[in-house]
């Protein structure tokens, strides 16, 4: 969740982790720090934002050509300058960055005082780094060998950068649990948390792999594992650009990457839909389709967001493929003991491909002998190399703390993977495939006319920006877009909302709604119409206010509302597509109303890589 960016070269490295830093802000965080190494470390951290740092560094020395810096989130001790990253170990042999959670700090803090060890900080990083020192001291050897036998007494998950004020002319890094990448120059290495901070500088990276340690210098290179087994890199391309990381003249990254949702679920099918629209072709998925024909049920496994797009691929795999299916939180299926069969087939989606509870539900299911397929947006991140194969989506970077594009995008995948089993199981006739297919490649000009709404979205609100509480509704293929919607309030206006199907709302709900109570009713035409028609009527009973998305021409439900939002009419199956978008833009602009970062809202964090 944190921040980590570092530098080993010939150039100054203050302004390349600071610029770092301000790339990686998007992630979350809460106080902010830097070390340049130059005859001293020289240590400068700061609670706040990144200028804040800037401000208090102004007037200091900050020459040096190796450096570390970090945006922490906190999760020992509490926001603070004492608190900030990097830490010192207690005779500033050591500092360190530190991404993650040591699970037997405690133990290992305890050990370290009664020999003498003192603290400066709550963080479970400091302790890491008087452990590294106590074995350097204690056992007089490298740097690197004092990490890596640090390394292996503890538990938990990290991504660090070390540096030893002995060993001048290297940096250390190791992963476990927690993403670390490694930008190659030349004469100069670059190490980030992701490669936001990397990419203006060098298009070559290495991914490391969990218990993956690598010893930078200048002009080289050494990876191994924490067991001291030689690795050889494997170097990548970045595909990512870095304009892609500016605003491009939006007020906020979220509504550029609301914007950028035509082009996002035009890139994630591009290639994949045949030229003809009569076939799906999805090459991360060729040696998988069998395993799903042969398979007993799909488990999707995820989190946010992510779980929401996975409900709606409960029901297009459900509809089409006729196959069951779970869908999981990941943070949930992994601490219970949940039956997994070896021809179970688990989905796993993430934005990121890091997002840690995922993970480990991943490894829960290998463990188990299920196939394993990834759904996620960053090449070369955790989850795609953890799995046994999947579909990237193509919506780019999305720096934006809320997701909007990703959801989007993933609902595109998994609406591509359902009608493509569905047509290797024969469970979908060749017509409605190809109508299916044909509605999909004109979603992207859908929502551009839903975009030019945004106006009249506005209007609406004002009207609701000092709301304390709202309700989503939903049916079908439907409610997962009202929890969604519901989300995106809360999460960036800080506006309570929840999302319900709609025929819950009598089972508890109902007792919410009087006149101060907004409900946002997603009730485009589809086979549930009925249904949502009458529980508009039951809101409207109770003199709540009714914020309706509609198909384009739908006068019964207009009449209803308070306000309503016409969507152009789609099939059901891909209403999710088109829905979602003036729920997002309703938040959005709610939130910049009620003075709100809607780009980093408060707690949260982009890539949840902690538990």
């Amino acid at each position: 969740m944190c921040g980590i960016v570092g530098y080993i070269g010939d150039k100054e490295a203050y302004p390349i982790l600071i610029k770092g830093l301000k790339r990686l802000e998007y992630r979350g965080y809460d106080s902010a720090g830097v070390a340049i190494l130059n005859d001293v470390v020289k240590l400068y951290k700061k609670k706040g934002k990144v200028s804040d740092l800037e401000n208090f560094v102004a007037t200091n020395d900050i020459h040096g050509k190796v450096g570390i810096g970090h945006t922490r989130w906190a999760t020992h001790g509490e926001p603070n300058d004492a608190n900030a990253h990097p830490h010192f170990s207690m005779n500033k042999d050591f500092v360190i960055i530190h991404n993650g959670i040591i699970e037997n700090y405690a133990k290992l803090k305890d050990d370290l005082t009664a020999k003498g060890y003192t603290f400066k900080s709550e963080t479970d990083t400091e302790v890491l780094a008087n452990l590294i020192e106590y074995i350097y001291r204690k056992r007089d050897i490298s740097a690197e060998l004092a990490i890596r036998m640090a390394l292996s007494r503890v538990q938990g998950a990290y991504g660090l950068v070390v540096m030893c004020k002995n060993e001048p002319d290297k940096l250390i890094a190791a992963r476990k649990g927690s993403p670390l990448v490694i930008g190659i120059g030349k004469g100069e290495y670059y190490i980030a948390s992701d490669a936001t901070p990397i990419v203006e500088y060098t298009k070559s990276v290495i991914y490391l792999n969990d218990n993956d340690i690598a010893v930078v210098s200048r002009n080289e290179l050494k990876l191994k594992t924490i067991q001291d087994k030689a690795l050889t890199p494997n170097v990548q391309e970045l595909s990512l650009d870095v304009g892609e990381l500016d605003k491009g003249g939006f007020d906020h990254f979220m509504l550029k990457e609301i914007y950028e949702q035509p082009k996002a679920i035009t890139d994630t099918f591009r290639g994949r839909i045949t030229p003809d629209h009569k076939d799906i072709q999805l090459g991360g998925m060729l040696d998988i389709w069998p395993k799903m024909l042969q398979s007993r049920r799909i488990i999707i496994i995820a989190c946010g967001t992510s779980w929401h797009a996975g409900l709606v691929g409960e029901y297009l795999f459900e509809e089409f493929a006729r196959m069951p299916v779970e869908v999981e939180y990941g943070s949930e299926f992994r601490y219970r003991n949940p039956i997994i069969y070896e021809d179970d087939v688990v989905i796993a989606i993430s934005q990121s491909g890091e997002t840690a509870d995922t993970l480990a539900a991943i490894k829960l299911a290998k463990e188990a002998g299920a196939t394993v397929i990834g759904i996620c947006n960053v090449v070369g991140s955790s989850i795609p190399r953890e799995t046994d194969g999947g579909v990237y989506t193509h919506a780019g970077p999305e720096i934006g703390v809320a997701s909007t594009k990703a959801f989007t995008a993933q609902v595109t995948v998994l609406t591509m993977m359902a009608l493509k089993l569905a047509q290797l199981k024969g469970s979908i006739s060749s017509h409605q495939l190809d109508e299916l297919i044909d509605q999909m490649v004109l979603i992207p000009g859908k929502i551009e006319s839903v975009l030019e709404k945004n106006e009249k979205i506005f209007g609406i609100a004002e009207k609701y920006k000092n709301s304390s509480n709202a309700l989503y509704l939903g049916r079908g293929f439907l409610f997962p877009v009202a929890l969604e919607g519901a989300l995106k309030l809360k999460e960036i206006s800080y506006i309570h909302a929840e999302g319900y199907p709609a025929a819950e709302m009598k089972h508890g709900p109902i007792a919410l709604i009087d006149e101060n109570m907004p409900v946002f009713v997603v009730a485009t035409k589809d086979s549930s119409y009925e249904k949502i028609v009458s529980n508009i009527q039951e809101v409207k009973a109770r003199n709540g206010k009714v914020i309706a998305v509609v198909t384009h021409g739908d006068e019964v439900i207009k009449s209803m509302a308070d306000h309503f939002i016409e969507v152009p009419e789609c099939s059901e199956y891909l209403a999710p597509l088109l829905t979602t978008i003036p729920l997002q833009l309703l938040s959005y602009h709610i939130a910049v109303m009620r003075g709100c970062n809607v780009d980093q809202p408060r707690n949260l964090a982009k890539s949840v890589t902690v538990e």
